[in-house]
């Protein structure tokens, strides 16, 4: 009777360190989502008051069909997540977003109540009544320009709707009628691209797009493509000799030190 006394008193005193510890847990989860949300939230705030803005334009709604705009909202979701947990957001842009239209409708049906709380502008209006035109770079793989850097005293935008669905150099026509700079990423010049299109989703724009902002390496931003969309990187020595020529113009060559030039070159696309 008395060992099981003593057993029952030992199950009951684990059960409850067991319960109060699953308390603990529960309250430290709790106070880490409210942590979390509230420097998310921190974090939006300066964005919209002080970050980079960064325009998708939703005016291609009347070229997709249902699936597809579904397709495309699906990826505005992923990428709106993607910016506002990252350490240097963008103020997020979406213009030319017709009050009731397809694009809203799916927006604050996947969104619910959220939809109101977001920390980005949604607007009617288009990037060019809100942004000076030389201000502006559209980014579209049918542009015959190249981007070589990111820009921080521009505002890039990013057209939001499916590649399959949009016929080719529909995005690079408006820029032009809009008399906008349009600019492509250099995937030939990193990448030795497969056969096909070299679009990319909007998730994988903004992630590329958030590399560059906080790194200027386009070999990590590039890591963001998809590898079965390419077969391989470019020779390094291919762009080391490009690099080295370049140094070799400037006056740094000559005051860097014999075989330093080498190290740091194979350093940069080794890692």
């Amino acid at each position: 009777m008395k060992a099981a006394t003593r057993e029952k008193a030992i199950r009951e005193q684990l059960l409850e360190t067991a319960k109060e510890d699953k308390q603990q847990n529960f309250l430290f989860l709790r106070l880490w989502d409210r942590n979390m949300d509230i420097a998310m939230g921190w974090k939006g705030a300066q964005a919209m008051q002080f970050g980079q803005p960064l325009v998708f334009d939703m005016d291609y709604d009347n070229y997709m069909k249902p699936k597809e705009l579904q397709n495309t909202v699906s990826q505005l979701l992923e990428s709106e997540g993607c910016n506002r947990r990252d350490v240097d957001p963008f103020h997020l842009y979406f213009c030319n977003l017709k009050i009731d239209g397809a694009y809203h409708k799916e927006l604050v049906k996947r969104y619910r109540e959220k939809w109101d709380k977001l920390l980005l502008t949604a607007t009617e209006k288009s990037h060019v009544d809100l942004f000076p035109k030389d201000s502006l770079i559209y980014l579209t793989a049918d542009s015959p320009n190249v981007m070589t850097t990111f820009k921080h005293d521009k505002i890039y935008i990013v057209g939001s709707f499916v590649d399959k669905a949009m016929q080719s150099g529909t995005s690079l026509a408006k820029a032009k009628r809009l008399k906008l700079a349009t600019e492509c990423l250099p995937l030939d010049r990193y990448l030795q691209w497969d056969t096909g299109t070299k679009n990319l989703t909007l998730d994988q724009m903004m992630r590329i797009l958030l590399c560059l902002k906080n790194t200027g390496s386009w070999e990590e931003a590039l890591k963001f493509v998809p590898r079965r969309k390419y077969s391989g990187c470019l020779e390094i020595s291919q762009h080391s000799q490009e690099f080295v020529n370049r140094l070799k113009k400037s006056k740094t060559f000559n005051s860097s030190p014999k075989g330093s030039l080498n190290i740091h070159t194979h350093k940069r696309w080794l890692k």
